[in-house]
């Protein structure tokens, strides 16, 4: 999709002037993708709206799904339906526009919120990990470890990390200047991309990458990863075939979930911010970006068989409304 010429554009707004607005270069050039594309990503942008609202919806008003488990989806889902709205509508707008141009103020919002919701979302399903390991290794203690107040704490963390991360971010972002070149090489405002394209240093912004989405990245993964170990002991100790089919079942989903949004992110930001890189990490940043916030409803809930209930209950409901 990317364009071998990307690399040398340059959009001017003066003569050594500063730069009042940007340029989001978007996936491709290339026009007989663009409309393909836009059809491609509206209907992942629909799916991710209706799934991620729909479920928030159905938690909120069904009781029996008032749980810890259910109570981190929830916030889960919230976060997947803001997340997308940040960078979705700008993008679909840049398969169908001839100049995508977004201001140095709005690129700065859209960072900060970028990055907000999705360290955030590390965080939150480092929590549903977390869970998990409660919920199977130990049963009988879950309702005491996973109380209410615990529960909101977590969730609490999870959004004061993906806030402190996103203002170290946007804070050292602003530090920058960025003279004539304002073609960002990405379809959102992110944290590489704009560094490639400053006219002052950039070392103390990729000091802080390099430790920020390090801790960001690790912290999670360290406590995911330790949680399964424990998950998959307990699991090989169960008896039963049918309990251990459907612990199985259900930790592939989260794993197959949590692989995509770390490993792409990782390589997106762990990666030298070279162009070469850039145009590779902008492709598997679809990942983190567009696809797992599209699945999430899928792999945490329409397997589940809580939810299945609930969602019945609710057209049921639904249908005799429309009799009287």
């Amino acid at each position: 999709f990317c364009s071998p010429r990307l690399s040398t554009k340059r959009m001017l707004t003066g003569n050594d002037s500063l730069v009042t607005e940007f340029v989001l270069a978007g996936l491709t050039d290339l026009q007989e993708l663009q409309l393909p594309l836009f059809h491609l990503f509206l209907m992942i942008y629909i799916v991710t709206i209706v799934g991620n609202f729909g479920l928030l919806t159905l938690i909120a008003l069904n009781s029996h799904l008032h749980t810890p488990m259910y109570y981190f989806l929830f916030n889960l889902s919230f976060i997947d339906l803001c997340y997308s709205s940040v960078f979705s509508p700008k993008m679909l707008m840049n398969f169908i526009s001839k100049r995508n141009a977004i201001s140095y103020v709005g690129c700065m919002t859209q960072l900060f919120f970028f990055l907000f919701f999705v360290i955030s979302e590390c965080y939150m399903l480092t929590s549903m990990a977390y869970d998990r390991y409660v919920a199977i290794c130990n049963p009988l203690l879950y309702r005491v470890t996973m109380s209410q107040q615990v529960c909101s704490a977590l969730s609490l963390a999870a959004y004061v990390m993906g806030f402190v991360g996103a203002a170290a971010h946007t804070g050292c972002m602003l530090r920058l200047t960025f003279c004539n070149a304002n073609v960002i090489n990405h379809y959102l405002c992110d944290i590489l991309p704009l560094l490639q394209l400053s006219c002052t240093s950039t070392y103390v912004n990729e000091v802080v990458v390099l430790v920020v989405v390090g801790i960001n990245i690790s912290v999670p993964s360290f406590t995911i990863l330790t949680s399964y170990i424990f998950i998959l002991t307990s699991i090989l100790h169960i008896k039963s075939t049918h309990g251990r089919s459907k612990a199985f079942s259900t930790c592939s989903s989260h794993i197959i979930a949590i692989s995509l949004f770390f490993g792409s992110g990782a390589f997106m930001y762990l990666k030298y911010s070279s162009p070469g890189s850039m145009d590779q990490g902008k492709f598997s940043s679809v990942f983190y970006t567009n696809v797992v916030p599209m699945l999430n409803p899928l792999i945490y809930s329409l397997r589940n068989k809580d939810v299945k209930v609930a969602l019945r209950e609710v057209v049921i409901t639904i249908k005799k409304r429309d009799k009287l």
